[in-house]
């Protein structure tokens, strides 16, 4: 039996069309580590009066700038004081409290046990000048 696929002038149309369609933007690691982030590890709200967005990761602090489309940088606003020997983030988050953010940053030394080499809390009323509580 002899099978041929026949196309009709809309269905010939529509695959063409299809075929033009550009592909989609690959997200970078920025807007990935955005995306994926847990609750606790990015704000996203308003600091006197101005849209603040901040992602806490590897005890580090950003700030979240969107472009046009899905464009994202981040840029390092608060880490930890570096510490002489290997470290891992043992804990970090952020929250809200009074109008302001709390992070909540600690590295342990590798092998060390325990938490932590480096860290602390700071307070942000901006997102950009930190305060060691």
């Amino acid at each position: 039996m002899n099978r041929r696929l026949r196309l009709t002038p809309c269905t010939a149309m529509l695959v063409l069309l299809s075929a033009c369609q550009p592909a989609p933007v690959p997200l970078s690691d920025a807007a990935i580590a955005v995306r994926d982030a847990a609750p606790e590890d990015l704000f996203v709200g308003r600091l006197q009066n101005v849209d603040v967005e901040l992602l806490v990761q590897d005890c580090k602090v950003f700030q979240v700038t969107r472009g046009p489309e899905q464009a994202v940088a981040l840029t390092e606003v608060l880490a930890p004081p570096p510490y002489p020997l290997f470290t891992v983030c043992d804990r970090q988050s952020l929250r809200v409290e009074d109008g302001a953010v709390v992070a909540s940053l600690g590295r342990m030394a590798i092998a060390a046990g325990g938490c932590c080499a480096t860290g602390g809390t700071w307070r942000s009323t901006d997102g950009q000048q930190w305060l060691l509580q």
